[in-house]
């Protein structure tokens, strides 16, 4: 998928609640709609985020360096406010046929199904670049979490023992999850 497909990119979707929500590619003018989407992150939700969100330096630095070969990042928002963001982290070398996949939603957007939304949008993405399998690495004790991406046809592959070191030093084990978005074909 070129830059400028990706640029143009658009889906408007409706929650069961009614609200409509834009979907489409983060941009470098983004900055202040990510520091306010990460900014009232709450203290537990922080310790399993890979990065300290609440640090405006870094968000600047996403959207700054902001790169769509190396990470697509999908924004969601109602009006102009960010209330969801999904990433599909593309691998090189010998892994440049998967992605890796994360979301971070807003705590008030949680459970009204924009993250399914967003889970079947990524997907969709990574089809349109030509991907072979998306991955995601989710900590196992968000067993909601785990089954929403098992409902959209992703499979556990593992389980990995004490993988996740919370901020404090306390471990989670994470499952790891895959979804084959080509289907293999057996000749004979």
């Amino acid at each position: 998928m070129e830059e400028k497909q990706i640029i143009s990119y658009r889906k408007i979707v409706t929650l069961k609640d009614g609200v409509n929500v834009l979907l489409r590619p983060m941009t470098r003018d983004n900055a202040q709609e990510l520091i306010d989407l990460f900014s009232p992150v709450t203290d537990e939700d922080l310790r399993y985020l890979r990065h300290n969100v609440r640090d405006k330096k870094l968000i600047n630095s996403w959207c700054k360096d902001l790169d769509y070969s190396r990470v697509l990042p999908v924004i969601a928002l109602v009006n102009k406010r960010a209330i969801g963001q999904a990433t599909l982290h593309f691998e090189k070398g010998p892994r440049r046929h998967l992605a890796e996949m994360r979301i971070y939603l807003a705590v008030d957007y949680r459970r009204r199904g924009l993250g399914n939304i967003m889970l079947h949008t990524m997907i969709e993405l990574a089809r349109k670049h030509d991907l072979n399998m998306l991955v995601a690495e989710i900590v196992a004790d968000q067993s909601h979490v785990v089954k929403a991406f098992q409902n959209a046809g992703f499979e556990l592959r593992c389980s990995l023992e004490d993988y996740f070191m919370l901020p404090d030093g306390d471990k989670r084990d994470v499952a790891v999850l895959t979804l084959n978005l080509r289907a293999s074909v057996d000749e004979f």
